[in-house]
């Protein structure tokens, strides 16, 4: 099945970076794309868990899902940024 969500503090490559990598070594998850321009990551997924699991997968990275997020995922958010820059 593919599913998209809309996740809030995605600002640049480095955080698109970040998000494909971690998302795509989650059991069950493939195909992660991310599109910063609209803040949609988009992936493929074969159990039905799997989108509960990859939205705290999303927040506890700094990219909770839209409307829900708080400073201190804010603040995780520009750390996972600048990791995902370094590994560009």
């Amino acid at each position: 099945m593919k599913t998209s969500i809309v996740v809030d503090n995605l600002k640049c490559g480095g955080c698109a970076n970040t998000i494909t990598k971690k998302l795509s070594v989650l059991e069950g998850i493939s195909n992660v794309s991310v599109d910063k321009d609209t803040s949609t990551v988009t992936y493929e997924y074969t159990d039905e868990k799997t989108p509960e699991t990859v939205e705290a997968a999303l927040a506890k990275m700094g990219y909770p899902k839209e409307g829900t997020s708080s400073l201190g995922q804010k603040a995780k958010s520009f750390v996972s940024c600048a990791t995902g820059k370094m590994d560009l």
